[in-house]
């Protein structure tokens, strides 16, 4: 879904399916009304240090209106990834959004990271006021794109 839908052509975004929260729990139910920005990454994910994370804690303080939300989604390394590392990473690069665990069902790929049909980390994901999921993006980014539709969401009615 690598572009901005329209609202009519969006559908409900999948609830999150995490096991564990850093930094408060919270739930796309309980952000309705605002646009929700979600980055999914993996703390031994080059990309997801170099460009997803911090872009989305320049979303966080240069959007305070957008709620911002990351998604620990493992495919890879469980061994040394567990929520004890994590907690310590996110400490150690002062995330200060909430974080979730997402959660393994004995498949390769975690739950939520399934129901969004990721390809991979780090992702990008938006939702708008209605909870309608409207992007998803694996990779780097541009800033100008991202503020734009963040934009865009914002401007359109509740």
């Amino acid at each position: 879904m690598d572009r901005l839908e329209t609202a009519g052509s969006a559908y409900p975004a999948p609830e999150l399916d995490v096991t564990q929260w850093f930094g408060g729990e919270t739930s796309l139910q309980q952000l309705r009304g605002r646009v929700v920005m979600i980055e999914a990454f993996q703390m031994l994910c080059p990309g997801c240090l170099s460009y997803g994370l911090p872009q989305a804690q320049r979303v966080r303080k240069q959007f305070p209106e957008v709620a911002v939300i990351g998604v620990h989604t493992v495919f890879e390394h469980h061994e040394v990834t567990g929520p004890e590392a994590l907690k310590v990473f996110l400490g150690e690069f002062g995330i200060l959004f909430p974080v979730g665990v997402d959660r393994h069902d004995g498949q390769r790929i975690p739950v939520t990271m399934r129901a969004y049909e990721l390809e991979g980390t780090p992702s990008t994901i938006l939702i708008d006021r209605a909870g309608n999921l409207r992007f998803t993006h694996l990779g780097a980014l541009p800033e100008l794109q991202l503020g734009a539709m963040l934009g865009e969401l914002q401007a359109e009615p509740a």
